[in-house]
Order: structure tokens, then C-alpha cells, then sequence
């Protein structure tokens, strides 16, 4: 390596630390609290979007209110929150600090709907009447009675899937169930009289016999 490309390298790398720090010097830390400005007791306003407009940096205030975030000097922040107005702050170009903190209040946005009218049926009579007078045909008849036959009802309950609140209302009643006779045996319908009473009922009604299938 001779002498001249030592000097370039030696500008080079000159030139570009001279860049770094000059961008160091324009980097901030910027923290501080959002709080509700509506009320008199300054709640602080949690999960608020702080975002660096133009860009794609920003952060969120966390559950007290409180934020940090690096920005550069005039940059424009953008605070939104639900059912807030957004507000937009520019960090002061002139600073001489690296560091600048903010309590930004945030006023409530009231949003108002348009009105819906609810027009339900004047009387049960009067829906008996409506429903009564429906078109329905023959068609939609015969495939309404075969949704609701007895050997499609039957298939729907092996083949359709039971959903989450079914398997966790079940795990539920199992658990409760042993929590309840915890300690001692559970009972056992051999030793229930009323079972027995059923059985022999049924026994007399002839509900054991073999039918014929049809």
C-alpha cells in the first residue's frame, strides 16, 4: 500500500466519522408522559402510538403513561390514541441538549353515530300473520326436512367438531365433579334406589324387548 491511497484512506475515514458524529450530535432522547387533559385528576392515557411522522419509527406509552424514544431534532411526533384527538408535537431544532422530556395532554374525541331507527313488528298477531302468508315452496319444504331428519341430525353429532367453550365446559364439569367427592368414593347408581325404580318401570313397560327392525 503506498502513500497515496494511506491519505485517501486516512480522508475517508476522516470524513466519515466527521458524518457520524455530526448525526450523533442531532440525535435526541425523547421521553415523557401522556395524560389526559379532559379530566381534573391528569390520568395517564396507556398504549399510546407515538410515531415519528414521514417515517416508520416510533413507540407506544405503556400502561402509566410513560414513553422513550430516540428521535432527531425538528422532527414531528404524532400522538393517537382511542378516542383521543391527535396531537403533533415538533422537537425544537435549537436544542443543546440530547436529551428532552414532554408531558403531552391528549383530549377526549367524542364521536358521534348516526341514529338507527329500530322497526320491529307491530304485534305477535301481526307476525303470525306475516309469517304465516310467507311463500315457502315445495323445494325449500323438502330440504328444510331433510336438515332436520332424524339420521342427519344423528350425523351431525359425530361429524361436526366440537369448539373450544364445548371441550372447556366439559374439562370443567369433570374437574368440578372429582373436586366434589375428593377424599371419598363417588356413588354408584347400583346403590340408588331411585335407579332401581327405573329400571324396573322400564323392565314392565317392555323398553328391553327386542324390536324389529324396520
Amino acid at each position: 500500500m503506498n502513500l497515496k491511497t494511506c491519505g485517501l484512506l486516512l480522508l475517508s475515514l476522516f470524513f466519515f466519522s466527521s458524518l457520524a458524529a455530526q448525526d450523533n450530535k442531532n440525535l435526541v432522547q425523547f421521553s415523557g408522559m401522556v395524560l389526559d387533559g379532559t379530566t381534573s385528576e391528569l390520568v395517564p392515557v396507556p398504549f399510546t402510538n407515538i410515531a415519528v411522522k414521514g417515517t416508520t419509527r416510533g413507540t407506544y406509552s405503556d400502561f402509566s403513561g410513560f414513553f422513550s424514544i430516540v428521535v432527531e431534532k425538528g422532527d414531528v411526533i404524532e400522538f393517537t390514541a382511542v378516542g383521543y384527538k391527535t396531537v403533533q408535537y415538533t422537537i425544537p431544532s435549537d436544542l443543546k441538549d440530547d436529551r428532552y422530556s414532554l408531558v403531552q395532554l391528549m383530549t377526549q374525541d367524542a364521536i358521534n353515530l348516526p341514529e338507527t331507527v329500530v322497526f320491529p313488528w307491530p304485534s305477535k298477531e301481526h307476525f303470525k300473520l306475516e309469517f304465516l302468508a310467507m311463500d315457502v315452496t315445495s323445494e325449500m319444504e323438502e330440504r328444510a326436512l331433510k336438515n332436520v331428519a332424524n339420521d342427519a341430525m344423528e350425523k351431525m353429532r359425530y361429524s361436526v367438531p366440537s369448539v373450544g367453550a364445548e371441550h372447556a365446559n366439559y374439562y370443567l364439569r369433570q374437574q368440578a365433579r372429582s373436586y366434589y367427592y375428593i377424599g371419598q368414593m363417588p356413588p354408584m347408581n347400583i346403590y340408588n334406589p331411585v335407579a332401581w325404580k327405573q329400571f324396573f318401570d322400564a323392565w314392565k313397560n317392555g323398553d328391553f324387548k327386542r324390536k324389529d327392525k324396520k
